[in-house]
């Protein structure tokens, strides 16, 4: 069991995150397209799980355009946008920010993902929603790099991410 703040109270998510060297667990979600995809979907790419409460907050919002800023279209790296968010509102944000190096998906249809990942908020005004997080696998679904985010207000470490990749990114490309 892990704990998160919000509003300087703590509260308890559902298990830890998939331990470093372990093989994450198996997803399905719902893009934007309203079509269901698993990791499997992204076989061979290597992956950023960007896990966050909802698109409509300040610091989830931001998290999702520095990402997209980051990501390479060309790359081998998928950049994942995961939250308990309708499809919908993921494709509105996705196209008022004209965002197109990441992709959308919703744990709206399928229980599991919060519990599986250890992100589910088990307690509070945001019990049900994910905690902010980020999981980086490799192209074997392999866990690389884990970040649980303890204070819910506070970005994720962009950088580190990136680094689990073998990928340095200049400090400037974190502006926005």
């Amino acid at each position: 069991m892990h704990e998160i703040i919000y509003n300087g109270t703590r509260y308890r998510t559902y298990g830890e995150l998939p331990p470093l060297g372990s093989r994450a667990p198996d997803v399905s979600l719902v893009n934007t397209r309203l079509q269901d995809v698993s990791l499997a979907n992204f076989m061979g790419m290597r992956k950023v799980l960007n896990i966050f409460p909802s698109i409509d907050t300040p610091v989830c919002a931001k998290s999702v355009i520095v990402f997209n800023k980051l990501a390479k279209p060309e790359s081998d790296v998928a950049m994942l946008m995961v939250s308990y968010d309708l499809p919908f509102a993921h494709a509105r944000f996705q196209q008022e920010h004209d965002l197109l190096n990441v992709v959308g998906l919703s744990a709206i249809r399928h229980a599991g993902f919060g519990e599986n990942y250890g992100v589910q908020i088990m307690e509070g005004p945001l019990a049900g929603m994910f905690a902010r997080a980020v999981v980086v696998l490799d192209e074997n679904n392999t866990v690389v790099y884990r970040e649980q985010i303890a204070e819910i207000d506070n970005e994720p470490d962009y950088a580190a991410a990136y680094k689990a990749l073998g990928i340095d990114i200049n400090p400037l490309e974190l502006d926005i």
